[in-house]
């Protein structure tokens, strides 16, 4: 779970180390992963929790503390914390079988919110109980998973004798149970045992002491402490090699290639059956984070199956082969190519083994990310994830962190609308030791305004007619953005008619084509248009109107001298109120309405002041003397 956060996450940590074996600790460090304890964790790392678990007040320091949580806890030790939190709910008074000083154990316990106890062997057991009355209490017995079985064993007619009435919960993990049973067995036909695993880890020390019962035993942690230790093979016909749950199968198979050239010093004519091939591929050298080379059997429209020279049969996915949604696995590898790669994950119970091509690729491509942060280089690459704080994209391979501040146009922009997304960026950060980088969309986008900017003021004069995009309306005006510099609308410039507010012309997002109508070089502001001249009402009203035509006018407004009555759209004409009828009119509102359609001529034009007056008063008079 820890190689495979790597890809996905920025500044990760384990509560602790991950598993008791130092050689894979060590491995994790190299790759930026540090142990740590709880007080040190920070808000904004992601912290996993190791298979051994933790107690319940843990988790709730984690959430304050505003760090991301993984959780590896074995599902087996997930079951005692249950068992152990659903007793004591019920009044229960919890016995656990372990070490108290062991961080299972102590996660256990941190899940009782009653009475609990812990012994670590019968001794323990009998001085907690003989001297105590405990027979009106609920009581449930648990064991640390690793608990020594036959420890429990012995244990068990105490439990019965002391503590009748107690529930007996077998938790010892399954997996412990018969690697235990096996070494054992291995143990009683065996001169030497040797026992591989970290010095912390529990269940590797219960190995050693459930062998040595058996024979001589001794526990190592890598193959160069057997040289070390000097041990006198002549007299050994048969050696038994055991390991502990967390020791990865490539130091098992260094102990026993070392166990080769011992028994070789000792005698030149080497049971051939150590060393034999299938021993040898199964103990290859393939763990997670492993380099291999693999050769293309198949491919399918989802993944590719190779052959990595071991018993496993390996699978990339196309998710672990490109992270282009546009390609398909027969794009990119064909049957017969060599090809490098990366273990993700390994399963000897079902012999596959789970690969990666681009990981391999994404460290070929880390130097690529180094020199464009040393040069400026602009990158381009795919928005893959949105995480917490920021988002990440994928540049050959490589997955870039980009701050949310870094990312976003706005400080209210969705991270999510960026997502699958080509974003152009530069490398603003490079951490070599953890292999990550930080990156800057932003800057890119800046850099790209400036320029558009310089070119503009270079280039640009009035009456220059350009494309742009509508960025903002305000009560004066709009603001258009004409790539990289943004010019203002005001509200007498958008339309020729009269309009409540801009955003009955406009709305933001409208591609607009306006015209420049004058530039500020010292404040760097932009004045624009959007009317077109050949909409001007005024210049079509006097192509197609003139003095002493008649026509049909519509009253827009009403004052105390006469009325405002609309010819076309954007043109009105005043019908003085001597001009109404052919009759003295005390007030205009008797004798119009706004919204009627009259009938009127116009009298004058005044081209200067773009002035018209109408008279209906005129028609009238016609009318009158028709009449007569």
């Amino acid at each position: 779970m820890v190689y495979n956060e790597l890809d996905n996450r920025n500044n990760i940590v384990t509560l602790g180390p991950i598993i008791h074996n130092q050689n894979v600790v060590d491995d994790l460090k190299s790759k930026g992963v540090y142990p740590v304890e709880l007080s040190e964790v920070r808000e904004g790392q992601t912290v996993i929790i190791r298979s051994h678990g933790v107690g319940k007040a843990v988790y709730d320091t984690l959430d304050k503390l505003g760090a991301e949580v993984v959780d590896a806890t074995c599902p087996f030790v997930t079951k005692i914390h249950n068992i152990a939190k659903e007793r004591s709910a019920d009044g229960y008074t919890v016995f656990i079988a372990g070490d108290k000083s062991h961080p299972e154990v102590q996660g256990i316990m941190g899940h009782c919110t009653g009475e609990c106890f812990v012994f670590e062997n019968c001794d323990e057991f009998e001085n907690l109980v003989k001297n105590r009355d405990f027979s009106s209490k609920k009581l449930a017995i648990l064991a640390q998973t690793t608990y020594n079985k036959n420890m429990w064993k012995d244990c068990v007619p105490l439990f019965r004798k002391y503590l009748p009435q107690a529930e007996i919960c077998e938790t010892i993990c399954n997996a412990t149970n018969i690697r235990q049973n096996e070494a054992e067995e291995l143990a009683q036909k065996a001169d030497l045992m040797v026992i591989v695993g970290g010095r912390h880890s529990s269940n590797t020390h219960k190995l050693k002491a459930i062998c040595e019962k058996h024979c001589k035993c001794v526990l190592v942690e890598t193959a160069d402490e057997l040289k070390k230790l000097g041990l006198d093979l002549s007299g050994a016909r048969f050696i038994g090699i055991s390991a502990g749950a967390s020791t990865p199968g490539y130091i098992i198979k260094e102990v026993q290639d070392t166990m080769s050239e011992l028994l070789n010093n000792v005698d030149n004519t080497v049971d051939e059956e150590f060393n034999l091939e299938a021993i040898d591929k199964t103990l290859k050298k393939i763990y997670p984070g492993a380099k291999v080379e693999g050769t293309v059997e198949s491919v399918n429209d989802t993944e590719v199956i190779v052959d990595i020279g071991t018993k496993h049969t390996g699978y990339v996915s196309l998710n672990e082969l490109t992270d282009d949604p546009t390609k398909k696995p027969s794009d990119i590898v064909s049957v017969g190519d060599t090809i490098e790669l990366i273990v993700i994950k390994t399963s000897d119970t079902d012999g596959t083994v789970l690969l990666s091509k681009k990981r391999v690729d994404a460290v070929k491509s880390f130097q690529k990310i180094k020199d464009a942060a040393e040069s400026g280089e602009i990158l381009e690459g795919v928005v893959t994830n949105v995480v917490k704080g920021g988002v990440l994209v994928s540049s050959d391979g490589v997955k870039v962190f980009v701050p949310a501040s870094q990312a976003a146009p706005r400080r209210d922009y969705d991270l999510n609308e960026l997502l699958k997304q080509t974003v152009k960026f530069k490398i603003l950060e490079v951490n070599d030791a953890k292999q990550r980088a930080v990156g800057s969309v932003r800057a890119v986008a800046r850099e790209e305004k400036a320029a558009a900017q310089s070119k503009f003021f270079e280039t640009a004069v009035p009456g220059t007619e350009m494309e742009g995009v509508v960025k903002s309306i305000t009560d004066y005006g709009v603001f258009v953005d004409l790539g990289g510099v943004d010019g203002l609308v005001r509200r007498a410039d958008l339309s020729w008619n009269r309009i409540k507010h801009p955003s009955d012309v406009v709305s933001i997002g409208d591609k607009v084509t306006v015209t420049i109508k004058d530039i500020d070089p010292e404040t760097k502001k932009v004045s624009l248009t959007y009317k077109k001249d050949s909409e001007n009402p005024w210049e079509i009203f006097v192509n197609n109107y003139k003095e002493g035509q008649d026509v049909k006018a519509t009253i827009v407004s009403i004052t105390s001298f006469g009325a405002f009555a609309q010819i076309i759209d954007g043109i009105d004409g005043l019908i003085h109120i001597s001009q109404i009828a052919n009759q003295r009119v005390n007030n205009v509102a008797d004798i119009l309405a706004v919204g009627d359609v009259v009938d009127c001529r116009i009298t004058e034009i005044d081209s200067e002041k773009k002035r018209i007056s109408l008279s209906r008063r005129a028609l009238l008079d016609d009318e009158d003397e028709s009449a007569e």
